[in-house]
């Protein structure tokens, strides 16, 4: 069973959700279900808050390929951090809700140039994954696997949501996980914004045809909406990873209405938050045969996706080879996600009409 305080949770949402759609707010116009939420992004207005980046040092280093970490471990690259807050204009959610200015925090983990003393990238185009973390966390709760990505030759991009982060404290808002979705594109569209533009830090560091998202907790709902559900849809993306994550009652729009990209659902089968049925069931309504499931044996609801103990190497191997092999093309790493992902007593990896165990 779904834990009670979860439980309570979603059905304030649900309640709360409900309400918004019958207030005076609810004839503004609604975003086109099959499209991304979008806004002007020619010129995001963004507040750089970073200090400079900081090399960081990565598990293991594996032999390097062509600039990119061999596929399904964590890569050669030292690894820079830069945050930025972009200013999301006021629009009407999915509910139809009013949303005045949105600003979201973003965490920008990179490969540093080779050699470089400093903070400068690596020259690009490098993949990219949006990440949206769990209720009330941030991004550093996630830093190793995080730093893990983007060693192996991936631009991450953390989107701290303004209503639900670390830092609101007792002012944390869960119902407004609705929104999430849209924060995730607008971020997406900036950042491609950037990495378009001229003498700017992040000037071709993009390759904007290679683009996944994951997330973990109410990120994993957030990226399960953001890639299959209807309200929300973002096509820009190859593939999506949902930690530990479940359909969200208030989004507005069905899950799975057409094909989805290819997707992995990871999830503990300990955890007492997300529970494994929640994941089993957005596994089971996802009808395309590119599906995955990973189920770590005994595991929690945090510690496959924190610090560096054994369940979060797995998972930072089995993701990796799933995004090197939906992202960027290599059709080897689905041996190495099978290879890692199913080991006895630890874990077990399945696809298409399978069950996991």
């Amino acid at each position: 069973m779904i834990s009670a305080a979860r439980t309570s949770r979603l059905i304030a949402a649900v309640v709360l959700a409900a309400l918004a759609l019958v207030c005076g707010c609810a004839g503004r116009p609604q975003p086109d279900a099959a499209q991304p939420a979008t806004h002007d992004t020619a010129k995001p207005a963004i507040h750089d808050t970073a200090k400079p980046a900081t090399p960081d040092t990565p598990p293991p280093a594996t032999h390097a390929r062509g600039g990119t970490a061999a596929v399904g471990a964590a890569g050669s690259y030292r690894v820079g951090e830069r945050h930025v807050t972009f200013l999301e204009p006021t629009h009407a959610g999915p509910t139809g809700q009013y949303l005045g200015q949105r600003a979201l925090l973003t965490e920008i983990w990179y490969p540093l140039a080779p050699g470089s003393a400093g903070s400068q990238p690596a020259v690009g185009p490098f993949p990219l994954l949006m990440f949206a973390p769990g209720f009330m966390q941030c991004g550093e709760t996630y830093s190793q696997l995080l730093q893990a990505w983007a060693s192996a030759g991936y631009v991450v991009a953390v989107v701290n949501f303004p209503r639900t982060d670390c830092r609101v404290g007792t002012g944390a808002y869960e119902p407004d996980l609705v929104n999430q979705p849209a924060d995730m594109s607008y971020v997406l569209s900036s950042l491609l914004a950037l990495s378009a533009q001229s003498h700017d830090f992040f000037s071709g560091l993009l390759n904007r045809h290679q683009i996944a998202a994951a997330g973990q907790s109410d990120g994993g709902d957030t990226v399960a909406a953001l890639a299959a559900n209807a309200c929300c849809t973002d096509h820009r993306l190859a593939a999506a990873a949902v930690l530990s994550g479940a359909e969200w009652p208030p989004m507005p729009g069905g899950y799975f209405p057409r094909a989805a990209p290819p997707m992995l659902f990871v999830q503990g089968s300990a955890d007492t938050i997300n529970p494994p049925w929640t994941s089993l069931q957005l596994y089971r309504a996802d009808q395309d045969s590119a599906r995955y499931y990973l189920d770590l044996f005994g595991a929690d609801h945090m510690v496959p996706y924190t610090g560096t103990n054994p369940t979060e190497q797995l998972v930072v191997r089995v993701t990796l080879a799933f995004f090197d092999r939906y992202v960027l093309g290599r059709p080897g790493a689905l041996a190495t996600m099978t290879r890692y992902g199913n080991v006895p007593g630890i874990a077990a990896l399945v696809s298409a009409d399978q069950l996991p165990p």
